[in-house]
């Protein structure tokens, strides 16, 4: 077939042709904004699932909705070493000038203008590094104390007052949010629940990795009952089916049966692997319909693919006792396996297994489903670390 018109996108974050099994929670989300914005209570979100299930997609959708609901909104990604506030001022600023420039003057949007100063003032580096400058003056007193928990509560509830002053609502979105510190995360916690104890229109869409549930309930106890935790996982079979068949068929292109079977067997239907087979099949089949003998012929060469970049990107973090550890839980076979496990075929003491297992939950390589339960946070990585590492040692 001709590349050129090839209809799958794999990539972090590249929208597919068709955004399938997602209807639900785009559902949940307009409402949620539709209903803050009227002003109705409602919880905010976070989506949890494993690495390639299109959280990112999913969140980039979300903030188009809120385009369409003319709502204002940021999106922010987590980087591992990242610094929240610094994250936010930007588009902070961006939003509190969007408000500001609405028909007719508000003291709402003035006030939320000042103390957005004052929280400024705090931030290290920031106006510097962003050469950011925003010309009123503080609010003495309000958002300066320096202190994350004290001070961000107060800013989202003054922008928050300020877009119910403007009678429309904020969405505040925000990827990888595993990678927060403890800190960051009950600050952030602590503001969308005042805001929420308000019935103020600010909404936060987050998402991350699984053990973000247990993150927000370790940062704040009541964090459970301040969130809805949708679970972003793999495609149903109809689902994964209907992702492979609506981009081609859009081109007059069919897929044997046989074909769809194998392609959803080998990648389980997860999204992003949906994808790479997708593309990849394309560009290799000569004719309409695919074939299970294409599928076949092409599987070897995406498998190499995703070992040389999706899967190797994540391995060569890692160090030599991180990698036998991962390495034992490839071996016993489909997880979750409890830590005793691990670290009995590693032969090493619990205690010695640990700091490593830590580390990689850091790492956002692995996850704790349940209380003393390990699973690995990539689909498929258990065969790729039996690739890499063929021999256990």
């Amino acid at each position: 077939m001709n590349p050129l018109k090839n209809p799958f996108s794999p990539g972090a974050g590249t929208p597919p042709p068709a955004l399938v099994g997602r209807k639900p929670i785009l559902d949940q989300v307009r409402i949620a904004l539709a209903r803050i914005k009227d002003g109705r209570s409602e919880k905010s979100l976070l989506l949890v699932g494993l690495r390639g299930v299109g959280k990112t997609v999913l969140l980039r959708s979300i903030s188009n909705e809120a385009t369409k609901l003319d709502c204002q909104h940021i999106f922010i990604e987590t980087p591992e070493d990242g610094n929240l506030s610094s994250l936010l001022i930007p588009p902070l600023r961006e939003i509190l000038l969007n408000l500001d420039r609405m028909e007719g003057l508000n003291s709402s949007v003035k006030r939320a203008l000042r103390v957005f100063r004052s929280f400024l003032g705090t931030i290290k580096l920031g106006s510097e590094m962003f050469n950011i400058s925003i010309d009123v003056d503080p609010e003495p007193g309000v958002a300066d104390s320096g202190d994350l928990q004290i001070d961000l509560p107060t800013l989202f509830t003054a922008i928050a007052e300020a877009a119910a002053a403007r009678k429309t609502a904020i969405a505040l979105i925000i990827d990888e949010m595993q990678y927060l510190s403890e800190k960051e995360f009950a600050a952030l916690i602590t503001a969308i629940h005042l805001v929420g104890q308000k019935n103020l229109p600010l909404l936060l869409i987050g998402a991350g990795l699984p053990q973000l549930v247990g993150l927000a309930g370790k940062a704040k106890s009541y964090a459970e009952r301040l969130f809805s935790y949708p679970k972003i996982g793999r495609l149903s079979d109809e689902e994964a089916k209907e992702a492979l068949c609506h981009p081609v068929q859009e081109q007059g292109v069919e897929y044997e049966d046989k074909a769809i079977e194998e392609i959803i067997k080998l990648t389980q239907g997860y999204p992003y692997f949906l994808q790479e087979w997708g593309y990849e099949t394309w560009n290799f089949s000569e004719k309409s319909p695919i074939s299970l003998n294409d599928i076949q012929n092409i599987t070897p060469r995406v498998i190499k693919k995703l070992d040389e970049n999706f899967f190797k990107v994540r391995f060569d973090r890692l160090t030599p006792n991180e990698k036998r550890y991962l390495r034992a839980m490839a071996e016993l076979g489909d997880g979750p396996h409890r830590s005793s496990d691990i670290t009995n075929f590693l032969k090493i003491k619990v205690q010695a297994g640990a700091p490593i297992r830590s580390t990689l939950i850091e790492k956002g390589m692995i996850y704790s489903p349940s209380y003393g339960d390990t699973a690995f946070t990539v689909p498929l990585f258990s065969d790729f670390m039996k690739r890499a590492i063929p021999n256990v040692q």
